[in-house]
């Protein structure tokens, strides 16, 4: 009976779960050229594409080269494949790609490289903004795992969960004063803490189902983090 009638309850008041944008995998540049063994170099068609050190220029002619696409954001990032991720380490391999290949950088070069490094500025923002928030990160690593949360998965949640988000957001839609969004602010903050240290020890066990669970509640807790940002700001 209460499932029914939390269901009913939650397409009244709206809700939905957050999704989490630039979670998409590398793609790939029609101008790369997969060779039988390895990608020749587009610009001198020499062999061996990429060179070892920093994998996006030429070895021969330091052209840069078009993004890898089978390359995942973790080794993009210089990052072992697991949740736990060095958040400072990331933050300066990000600062590192940017001076590599930021299109600043590429404007006396030709028409191509301009593209490429268009390209790969883009996918080292996404791979950065995904691997630093534990929500996109872990669900980026359980795509990695052939695992994906759909849309509209609320049905799969226990009942008791479901009451307890509605709950915070009817407190949250009533809080008339700073001290009380707040309030409800460190709550949430709390549950996200305990969520991400619960998804870390699933990761660690290769407990995807269970890792599944957790971060579709923290896509719930996300959600009701954006509106206490939009309560936050002050109606003009």
């Amino acid at each position: 009976m209460w499932g029914g009638r939390v269901q009913v309850l939650f397409r009244l008041w709206g809700l939905r779960s957050a999704g989490v944008p630039g979670r998409r995998l590398l793609s790939g540049s029609a101008a790369s050229e997969k060779g039988s063994s390895s990608p020749r170099c587009w610009n001198c068609g020499g062999p061996g594409g990429p060179g070892p050190g920093d994998g996006f220029f030429c070895q021969q002619c330091r052209a840069l080269q078009p993004p890898d696409p089978t390359r995942d954001y973790f080794s993009l990032m210089d990052c072992n494949r697991s949740f736990r991720v060095d958040t400072t380490k990331l933050q300066n391999r990000f600062q590192q790609l940017q001076r590599l290949v930021h299109p600043d950088f590429f404007s006396q070069r030709s028409q191509t490289e301009k593209d490429f490094s268009e390209k790969h500025s883009t996918i080292v923002n996404d791979a950065y903004k995904t691997l630093l928030a534990p929500l996109s990160r872990g669900l980026y690593l359980l795509k990695l795992h052939g695992v994906e949360i759909p849309e509209g998965t609320d049905y799969e949640m226990e009942s008791q969960f479901l009451m307890e988000i509605m709950e915070i957001n009817e407190k949250l839609a009533e809080a008339q004063s700073e001290a009380a969004v707040k309030e409800i602010e460190s709550t949430v903050q709390a549950k996200q803490k305990e969520c991400t240290d619960n998804v870390s020890r699933a990761f660690e066990q290769d407990d995807f189902e269970k890792a599944k669970e957790i971060l579709t509640k923290m896509k719930y807790f996300s959600n009701v983090e954006e509106k206490i940002k939009l309560k936050k700001i002050p109606s003009t």
